[in-house]
């Protein structure tokens, strides 16, 4: 049963109790591992899908309102968007932190320590990404149809520590790592891009002149949908980032040859497109891909 989303005291307890029901229900029956082996990045994971359950049905409903409606449509396209942490987000709107807190209590665990638990989306850097961020959150709020365009990075800039001489260190900021339990993959939503090539003419019977684009280097870009819930309300829009795909995972003769790096080389360069948030721009390989 669907747990309301409006904060009611009268129904805190009862709240609390379908909560962490279906923590526990992630656990068994997503995770399949019962709360004696279960971790702390498990219960986070079970906590982010009970949240996201509670979005599902709005977010769904939302999307059909828009279609019947046909409303306008805003859409809001960047290079990054900086949405931070979610889970504290999605609890906050959807009104069940309170109970969202008891319910973690009562299996032995604090929800800040499990909000932390969540690293941040490496999606953006700074101002252009977090007034992106802003501006979905706020179109939410206000009801209005938005919708997040963007591409979906494999890595952040990159994860600093600091070694024993006071130097940054730079590291891969691989945040989806542990997987991204609030996105929804799409792979019924992938297109083939196309780069480079060049343009031929032809001329048919009839002496009309067509155009075919030929040569190319072709890319497929791959949906993931992530609900963008807004504040106090039962509407929930969409932030959709595109993930570069190769068209053909290896080249089977290049491999049967043994040349194993030459069977690859294709599915490497095309997924370079979303593999990292920006790469250095000193080069010329990394001015091609920013």
């Amino acid at each position: 049963m669907p747990i309301s989303s409006l904060p009611s005291p009268g129904r805190r307890a009862i709240r609390a109790d379908a909560l962490k029901d279906a923590i526990t229900d992630h656990v068994t029956y997503t995770l399949a591992l019962d709360r004696g082996t279960a971790t702390d990045r498990d219960v986070y994971m079970s906590t982010a899908w009970s949240a996201r359950d509670q979005l599902a049905e709005r977010w769904a409903a939302t999307q059909q309102r828009y279609r019947q409606e046909d409303v306008k449509r805003v859409y809001y396209l960047s290079l990054e968007f900086l949405i931070g942490r979610t889970l504290g987000n999605a609890l906050i709107n959807l009104g069940i932190s309170g109970p969202t807190a008891d319910a973690l209590e009562e299996l032995g665990y604090r929800l800040e320590e499990i909000e932390d638990r969540e690293p941040d989306a490496g999606l953006g850097n700074g101002g252009l990404g977090r007034l992106a961020a802003c501006y979905l959150d706020s179109m939410a709020t206000l009801g209005i149809p938005g919708y997040g365009y963007g591409i979906r990075y494999e890595h952040g800039i990159f994860r600093q520590r600091i070694d024993a001489e006071g130097r940054q260190v730079e590291m891969p900021d691989n945040w989806l790592r542990d997987d991204n339990p609030w996105e929804i993959a799409r792979p019924d939503r992938t297109y083939r891009i196309h780069f480079g090539g060049h343009v031929e003419t032809e001329v048919d019977e009839e002496g009309r002149i067509h155009y075919r684009w030929r040569g190319t280097s072709d890319v497929l870009a791959m949906a993931y949908d992530t609900p963008i819930p807004g504040y106090g309300n039962h509407t929930v829009n969409t932030l959709r980032l595109w993930a570069a795909k190769a068209t053909e995972e290896f080249d089977l003769e290049d491999f049967i040859r043994g040349d194993y790096l030459a069977a690859v080389e294709a599915k490497t360069q095309g997924e370079t497109i979303s593999k990292v948030l920006y790469p250095p721009d000193d080069t010329g390989n990394g001015k091609s891909c920013g």
